[in-house]
């Protein structure tokens, strides 16, 4: 199958096009720098030349392709209306460029994306395989940039690896090599309209993950109030104090999807974390 991938080099992206190679695919990735278009071409991968603005470099990418994965998205949190808006306008374009295919579409769920994928279902009305797959506060593994990096990153600052009240609030996580996994099993075989829970770590107490950041930093593990986790974690304050345990039961069931990669903990225990 050709596959037009966009987001091809990032962190989730890149393992993506790995895994579809792997499993005898064409990956034809969405780049828009010389550097990202080198690493994609050393990858083994096709370049396609654009940017999640450009419209008609996406419909064109998708009308080509025997299916697509949509992984790019800006994460600025400072402007995330924009980039919600950006990425509803890409969801679009390459949904009527594949309108009446019956060719898979796969996308990520993002906070207060109900707008895109309102489209991606309507998408599965008219002719084209859609599924959407919803990703965990962690996706973790060698080269993550997301939560985890940045709660060690607070708890090297402030000297203290901390989580509110009691720290029973569950997290769920997936490893990005199972993600990427189930990104490919979506492109295959998932039903017109499906949603899929990218789980693994179904909830791991958030307390668990202070205290591995802290034993592995040689730093005091302390509980914190409510009212002082706005300042200790900044941005990251509402999402330490939730309770989010999710399951992934039915996605397995319907794609024979099977995580197979360290958890949570056992990856945070790895050196990978911490070598900087």
């Amino acid at each position: 199958m050709r596959v037009f991938v966009t987001g091809a080099t990032g962190y989730i992206g890149s393992a993506v096009i790995r895994e579809l190679m792997d499993r005898g695919h064409h990956v034809v990735g969405l780049v828009r720098s010389d550097r990202s278009a080198a690493k994609l071409t050393e990858a083994g991968a096709e370049v396609h030349r654009g940017d999640i603005d450009d419209l008609d470099s996406l419909r064109s990418g998708a009308a080509a392709a025997d299916g697509v994965i949509h992984l790019a998205f800006n994460h600025d949190f400072s402007n995330f209306a924009a980039a919600l808006a950006t990425d509803l306008h890409a969801v679009e374009a390459m949904g009527t460029a594949l309108e009446g295919s019956g060719k898979p579409f796969v996308i990520t769920t993002h906070a207060h994306g109900e707008a895109a994928e309102n489209v991606v279902l309507s998408l599965a009305k008219r002719g084209v395989r859609t599924s959407i797959v919803e990703l965990c506060p962690s996706v973790h593994g060698e080269g993550d940039t997301g939560f985890v990096p940045n709660l060690i990153s607070i708890a090297k600052t402030k000297g203290f690896s901390a989580y509110v009240e009691e720290g029973r609030n569950r997290w769920p996580a997936v490893h990005r090599l199972d993600a990427a996994h189930l990104y490919c099993l979506a492109l295959e075989k998932a039903t017109a309209g499906s949603r899929l829970d990218g789980v693994a770590d179904e909830g791991v107490p958030f307390r668990d993950i202070a205290s591995e950041i802290g034993k592995r930093l040689h730093v005091p593990v302390v509980s914190i109030s409510r009212k002082e986790a706005d300042a200790h974690f900044g941005f990251l304050s509402t999402l330490a104090a939730l309770d989010i345990p999710r399951s992934s039961v039915a996605t397995q069931e319907l794609l024979g999807w099977r995580p197979v990669q360290p958890t949570l903990i056992a990856d945070l225990q790895q050196s990978h974390y911490f070598s900087n």
